[in-house]
């Protein structure tokens, strides 16, 4: 008893599934995708072999519409099932069963699903659609703007718990983990979009920070001190960050920022300045012992 999307980006060829509910920890149930194949929604009386069904029909070679229709013979209950499949090249395919509770029911746009059931207004899936379709930017975001949608109209009649979005490349990849963009969860929160939205945010600074060490490695530091700024201003006060900022200066050779940068985390937790001492010894970050006493005081 949900409400959630399934879309492609036509410009990316991204595959994503964002997905609501007053049901605990939504996120193992509802959403299933895998890069350059498809993704799934599926739930209301929830069936889960649907997820990992129709995906295996997708990567066969199955559009949307067949995989699901298969599926759909195949079960005695879907009368009490809401599915909804996007495939690689954009097909999709909906559906809710006439025994799903009120309100229930789906929309399909140009690459995209939205559906819900037990809803508290039957417009829920309208404004979801229209929310995702006005949205410009990533995918990510034009996913949590539908779903913000579909809680502006009322959303579930039980209220609201666990949400959960996930977000795959376009193209298959020989080792599957790495199409794996996005992978969010909130199992229990009272304002779960809130905190689904907080945390797509602090994934996008861990992505930039890590670009940085990259760069830095690549010895390009003004992509770095781009990234890490970036970073940092997405995710401020966070500690990691800073930290790891703060080393990738140092070894760059710009000691009073990285200062700067280890100031930040030091104020969270003095023991960063341990950590920054045993850092040598792994042989990866070669800091020399003036710079670590320069840098933690000490």
């Amino acid at each position: 008893m949900t409400y959630s999307i399934v879309a492609r980006d036509p410009q990316s060829g991204e595959l994503g599934v964002a997905v609501q509910s007053h049901y605990f920890s939504v996120g193992p149930v509802v959403p299933w995708v895998e890069a350059g194949v498809g993704a799934v929604a599926t739930q209301a009386f929830v069936e889960v072999s649907y997820g990992p069904k129709g995906l295996e029909l997708m990567r066969a070679g199955k559009t949307a519409e067949q995989a699901l229709h298969a599926l759909l013979l195949a079960d005695p209950e879907s009368a009490r099932r809401q599915v909804a499949m996007v495939d690689a090249a954009g097909n999709v395919a909906a559906h809710t069963g006439k025994q799903c509770i009120a309100h229930a029911g789906h929309r399909v746009g140009a690459g995209v699903s939205v559906q819900a059931n037990m809803m508290e207004r039957d417009s829920v899936p309208d404004a979801m659609l229209a929310a995702f379709e006005a949205t410009s930017g990533e995918l990510a975001e034009r996913l949590l703007a539908a779903l913000d949608a579909a809680e502006g109209e009322g959303g579930d009649i039980r209220g609201k718990q666990s949400a959960a979005i996930v977000v795959a490349a376009g193209s298959r990849d020989a080792e599957p983990w790495q199409g794996r963009l996005l992978d969010l969860r909130v199992e229990d929160h009272p304002d779960p979009l809130v905190e689904l939205r907080r945390l797509v945010q602090l994934q996008r600074a861990y992505r930039l920070a890590d670009a940085a060490e990259h760069a830095t490695t690549a010895g390009d530091m003004t992509a770095a001190a781009s990234n890490i700024m970036q970073a940092m201003q997405l995710a401020p006060g966070n500690a990691e960050i800073a930290f790891w900022a703060a080393i990738g200066t140092a070894m760059a050779g710009q000691l009073p920022l990285a200062k700067e940068f280890l100031a930040q985390a030091v104020s969270v937790d003095r023991r960063w300045n341990e950590l920054v001492r045993r850092l040598p010894a792994s042989g990866m970050f070669p800091l020399t012992q003036e710079a670590i006493r320069d840098l933690t005081g000490g």
